[in-house]
């Protein structure tokens, strides 16, 4: 029988074995020593306070030390708790960190590692309950990971760890206990390549996370109806896999974009933007997104399910273009 680990298991497995390989690897972060939500629990016991380095709480003064770190030839991750404190280390992150290689010449390489826990996971509301993955879509230099198992967990945060470019590395609380299998050894998958997880013909539809397993029991819905959905994980927001779309777009010509985040702004939005210029001829209906209503996150956990997409809002987007 094939091993299995969680997805928080997987991250600390592929932490534990790029800090054994390099020792240029070092995690920051509040709380990394113990770990509340366990990426990085027990890592200290191994590799200590040189390498596992609890920090003050200010995202703006630990990511700006990574950056440091990363520019004198260090690898380093920092870990947001959070994901709506990354706006604290907004300009470390889309100023600093994403423009260096280009001001520098290419001189300085800044191989930074943001590992962020994001979205709703029950009465968190609006500050700890956020997706913010497309407030970084914007600034040039950034690499955007958004992976929805554990051996995807493990086999991108390889890629990663080894670039040279700043990555901001997504987990989704939902997906955290989720169990897969997971190879013991190293392996990589590629920044920028989506997978195809169900193959339809009659619609597309986009999703990253949490929205790729809702994409997946909607299209199983929708095959009890007779209406076969293809499902894209897309894995990578930045770089975006236009290949795996359009070649999926050949087939289906309609297009459902599926995010946690609110939908003004979001990588829907982006996306249908792209679908807009390059693939309009492929395109038998208007692009349809389903996201998040343009409100911050409710508390009361009636209002948070009106607030979410859901697998009926999918259902009724992918039902409204055929």
């Amino acid at each position: 029988m094939a091993r299995e680990l969680t997805f928080i298991e997987a991250v600390r497995e592929g932490f534990r074995q790029a800090m054994r390989r390099d020792e240029r690897v070092i995690i920051l972060g509040e709380d990394v020593k113990v770990s509340i939500f366990g990426t990085t629990k027990f890592l200290w016991d191994e590799f200590g306070d040189k390498r596992i380095i609890d920090t003050p709480i200010c995202e703006s003064a630990f990511v700006g030390a990574a950056i440091g770190a990363a520019m004198t030839g260090m690898r380093p991750i920092v870990e947001i708790m959070f994901a709506e404190y990354l706006y604290l280390a907004m300009d470390q992150i889309a100023t600093q960190a994403a423009s260096w290689h280009y001001v520098t010449g290419g001189q300085l390489k800044i191989p930074l590692v943001v590992e962020v826990l994001y979205g709703t996971r029950g009465s968190g509301a609006y500050s700890h309950s956020q997706s913010l993955e497309a407030s970084f879509l914007n600034p040039p230099g950034i690499k955007i990971v958004c992976p929805s198992t554990p051996y995807d967990a493990k086999g991108l945060l390889k890629s990663a760890i080894e670039d040279d470019n700043p990555v901001l590395f997504f987990e989704h609380r939902k997906i955290l206990a989720m169990k897969g299998e997971v190879p013991e050894e190293e392996y990589s998958i590629p920044i920028g390549e989506a997978k195809v997880w169900r193959e339809g013909k009659d619609v597309t539809i986009l999703g990253t996370s949490w929205s790729t397993h809702q994409s997946m029991m909607a299209a199983q819905m929708l095959e009890k109806e007779g209406i076969e959905a293809e499902v894209i994980d897309l894995r990578t927001l930045k770089p975006l896999d236009k290949k795996t779309i359009f070649n999926s777009l050949k087939k289906t010509s309609r297009l459902v974009i599926v995010e946690e985040g609110r939908k003004t702004g979001g990588y829907g939005a982006e996306i249908a933007a792209v679908a807009a210029e390059e693939w309009m001829d492929r395109l038998d209906a208007p692009v349809r997104r389903v996201a998040a209503i343009d409100s911050p996150v409710p508390f009361s956990p009636p209002l948070e399910g009106r607030y979410l997409p859901n697998e009926s809002k999918i259902i009724e987007a992918v039902k409204s273009i055929l």
